[in-house]
C-alpha cells in the first residue's frame, strides 16, 4: 500500500508516517513506479509496527527509546528479563508524573476553592504542592532500587 492508504490504516496522517521514515522508526519497501524516486510501499507489517510504536509513545516512551528498542528487539536481544526491566523503569517513571499530577491537581482544586470562597484564609502556594509530589514521587524510584537489591 502507498502512503496515503497506509496512513489510513495505521490511524496516523501522511507527514507523520513521513517522520517516522526519517526517525527510522519505519523502513518502507522501493516500489517499482515512481522513477528515480520509487513510491515508498507499506505492508500490513508495517501498520503493527506504526501500531507499537503508537502504544509505546502511549505509555510514556519517546520515539528515541523506541527506536533503541526496536533495535534491541529486532537484534534478538529482548529476554523476558529485559523486557520486564524496561517495563520496571517506564513504570517508575509514570508513577512519579502521577504523583507530580495529582500535586497539580490538588493545588488547582485548593486555589479553585479560595476563589470561590472569596480568597478568604492564606492562598494556595504552588511550590508547597510541588514539593509534596517529589516526595511522593521519589517512592516508585526506592521501590525500584529496592526490587534490583535483591534480584
Amino acid at each position: 500500500m502507498l502512503i496515503s492508504e497506509f496512513a489510513r490504516a495505521a490511524g496516523l496522517t501522511p507527514d507523520t508516517v513521513r517522520f517516522y521514515v526519517r526517525r527510522g522508526l519505519l523502513t518502507p519497501l522501493a516500489g517499482r513506479k515512481g522513477g528515480s524516486n520509487p513510491y515508498q510501499v507499506f505492508t500490513d507489517e508495517h501498520v503493527q509496527i506504526a501500531r507499537m510504536i503508537r502504544m509505546g509513545q502511549s505509555l510514556g516512551f519517546s520515539l528515541r527509546e523506541i527506536v533503541a528498542l526496536n533495535v534491541e528487539y529486532q537484534a534478538r536481544r529482548m529476554t523476558a528479563s529485559r523486557g520486564a526491566e524496561i517495563l520496571r523503569g517506564q513504570l517508575a517513571r509514570l508513577e512519579e508524573k502521577a504523583a507530580h499530577v495529582e500535586a497539580m491537581m490538588r493545588y488547582i482544586r485548593a486555589k479553585l476553592a479560595w476563589l470561590e470562597t472569596g480568597g478568604k484564609g492564606p492562598e494556595p502556594n504552588f511550590t508547597d504542592y510541588e514539593r509534596l509530589s517529589r516526595v511522593i514521587g521519589m517512592e516508585p524510584r526506592a521501590r525500584l532500587r529496592q526490587g534490583r537489591r535483591r534480584a
